[in-house]
């Protein structure tokens, strides 16, 4: 049986789906992040996962039009950062598709249909769960100080 982690702090942030509040969802996870003690390249990792996942709820998820993004993050005790990123667009009609590299719903030749496949390379799992016409949860889970030393 696997056991739950403990989660030791949580934060929830909550915005409108504008392309310049990308920026505030990656400084918010630096500031949280801090309290973990990761490397540059954790924060870097993190902020680009994270800004994918902001970037796909305003782009597909919403379409550039009105919506409101959450952005939860939690810390359990072995330094675990669980990050939830949830819109309630438009949902993705085939999950597994989407994540196939270089595909994109996006027609105007400026979206490369990479963010899912950033999104895994930065992190250590992410999870994406979706109903047409409900919305999108984009779960991603990386592991924060664990350095061979």
């Amino acid at each position: 049986m696997k056991s739950k982690k403990r989660i030791v702090n949580s934060a929830l942030l909550t915005f409108p789906a504008l392309s310049q509040n990308e920026s505030l969802s990656r400084s918010f996870m630096s500031v949280f992040l801090m309290q973990a003690n990761p490397t540059v390249e954790e924060i870097s990792d993190v902020k680009c996962a994270v800004s994918e996942a902001v970037t796909n709820s305003i782009v597909h998820g919403y379409r550039g039009g009105d919506g409101v993004i959450k952005l939860r993050v939690r810390l359990t005790e072995d330094m675990t950062l669980i990050i939830d990123v949830t819109d309630r667009g438009c949902g993705i009609e085939d999950v597994v598709k989407a994540q196939t590299p270089q595909f994109t719903t996006n027609t105007d030749g400026e979206r490369s249909g990479m963010g899912f496949t950033v999104m895994k390379a930065f992190t250590d799992k992410m999870s994406v769960y979706s109903k047409p016409g409900k919305g999108t949860r984009v779960r991603l889970v990386k592991a924060i100080g664990r350095r061979d030393t």
